[in-house]
């Protein structure tokens, strides 16, 4: 299984942290966003390689971080240097896809988001339920809803419809940036793209994929923390206790 990390953001909301850096690659504690997630997930022993989609402006600052990891880690300049001329999240995968060849199940993660639980939990879910699957978690506060990836799904946790920033949320379960393909449905990507799914957040592909294939969503049993801006980053800073519940 390969894992495909989404890092080709300008993250212009924590400026000036971020202006010539990139976001990943900040410190909570004493260790980087990535080291975070990617010591969580290679403890499962189920990836093995893992693949960073970068923008050329913050590629060599990767290249560098993954030279001093023990794990397989290939960088991937998605040759954008601007904001306003980023692929989006949904290209960035496809680009990842072509660029590397990759015919593999994928777990693709935002670089950007800590968790408090074991990522383990949410890879074996998958290959129990052997479909393509995401993370869903109950959001009380409304406008919150309105900027995120909202689900429905059966008693049997299959998911009925997804949207991506929907005006009129249909529920409050929201998803985060943590996805898993199957290898079938990976190969799936640049159909999605040329059906018109958007490209710019990355559920926008399960959005689609869910009219295709079966895809389940299973409840997080802890919760993410969502690192948008200074403040956010801040309060992580002073709250992130590491993963709590393996």
């Amino acid at each position: 299984m390969k894992c495909l990390i989404l890092a080709a953001g300008y993250a212009t909301r924590l400026y000036p942290l971020t202006e010539n850096f990139p976001k990943p690659l900040l410190k909570v504690g004493d260790k980087t966003i990535l080291d975070w997630l990617i010591d969580d997930i290679d403890g499962a022993g189920l990836v093995d390689e893992y693949i960073v989609i970068s923008n050329h402006k913050f590629a060599h600052h990767f290249l560098d971080w993954a030279s001093t990891k023990t794990q397989k880690i290939s960088v991937v300049d998605d040759e954008t240097s601007s904001n306003e001329t980023r692929l989006g999240a949904v290209r960035d995968i496809q680009f990842a896809i072509d660029k590397l060849g990759l015919n593999d199940d994928m777990l693709v993660i935002a670089g950007d988001n800590l968790l408090d639980f074991s990522l383990k939990r949410f890879v074996l879910y998958a290959k129990e339920k052997q479909t393509s699957c995401i993370m869903r978690f109950y959001e009380e506060d409304e406008q919150k809803l309105l900027k995120c990836g909202i689900v429905t799904f059966d008693e049997n946790d299959c998911v009925l419809c997804m949207t991506e920033k929907s005006p009129t949320p249909a529920t409050h379960w929201c998803t985060p940036p943590f996805y898993y393909y199957t290898k079938q449905d990976a190969q799936l990507v640049k159909k999605g793209i040329e059906s018109g799914c958007g490209v710019d957040a990355p559920g926008s592909f399960i959005a689609w994929l869910c009219t295709q294939s079966p895809v389940h969503a299973m409840e997080m049993p802890g919760h993410r923390y969502d690192i948008g801006n200074l403040l956010s980053y801040e309060q992580v800073q002073k709250t992130y206790q590491g993963i709590t519940i393996i």
